[in-house]
């Protein structure tokens, strides 16, 4: 079974560029790209990479005006060979839209469907969730849910996913944010598979790429990579990336 954890690096550079959001009018289309090399891929406290590097990368269109937005993220992985199948890629495609509820109050709903080519796993890795956010301020609460199998697990639909977090820039040091999460992971019918996970970290901006460092580990020891080593234990996770 394979379950990530959910990056606040986009989250974070946002906050860091809110205020020249505000001194300048946004286009009505927007197109970006990032591209990431990061010292191990975690999602949802566990490791995706046999604790090994990974490269990544996507791409986001938003339509200003509306909130709507779609978007494709892609990383190298090895969990799904570990538990028997084949395949080295994860594929994210993802639509949704946000906006505010009020001026203090953000929203993001959506759906996100996580693409494993030829992985060849019984029940399929390829998984379907849901998710709704809500921000306040550097704040927000976010809960994904799965209308399939997650991530292969069997008869593990209706799973969810809670999601706490904060993203707050630091005064002190321009473009510097600390991120802070906590997530709880239930497995549907699978109840020695659920979990909580957690990260401590710090994003900082250095204009021509930003770089982040997080302590991460999940509350789990179900999750084993071959030679027996916990996929969720504690670790300091390096990525630098550029967006653009």
């Amino acid at each position: 079974m394979k379950i990530k954890l959910a990056s606040s690096a986009a989250f974070a550079l946002a906050m860091m560029g809110s205020a020249q959001a505000q001194e300048t009018p946004a286009p009505e289309h927007q197109v970006s790209y990032n591209a990431t090399l990061t010292s191990e891929y975690r999602y949802r406290g566990l490791s995706q990479t046999r604790f090994d590097p990974a490269l990544q990368g996507g791409a986001d269109y938003t339509h200003t005006p509306s909130g709507l937005y779609v978007g494709t993220w892609l990383s190298t992985i090895k969990w799904t060979k570990d538990l028997g199948g084949d395949g080295n890629v994860e594929v994210d495609l993802y639509a949704g839209k946000r906006g505010q509820i009020t001026d203090a109050i953000s929203y993001d709903v959506g759906g996100l469907y996580y693409w494993y080519p030829s992985n060849g796993l019984n029940p399929n890795a390829n998984t379907f969730e849901l998710y709704g956010q809500v921000g306040v301020g550097p704040a927000y609460l976010k809960y994904s849910h799965a209308t399939t199998n997650l991530f292969g697990t069997p008869d593990s639909k209706q799973s969810g996913y809670l999601d706490l977090g904060a993203n707050l820039p630091i005064g002190a040091v321009e473009g510097l944010v600390l991120n802070l999460h906590v997530g709880r992971q239930r497995v549907k019918n699978n109840g020695g598979l659920s979990y909580t996970d957690y990260k401590v970290g710090l994003t900082k901006d250095f204009g021509f790429a930003s770089a982040s460092l997080a302590w991460v580990k999940a509350d789990t020891e179900a999750y084993l990579v071959p030679g027996g080593r916990n996929q969720g234990r504690s670790a300091a996770v390096l990525s630098v990336t550029k967006t653009f």
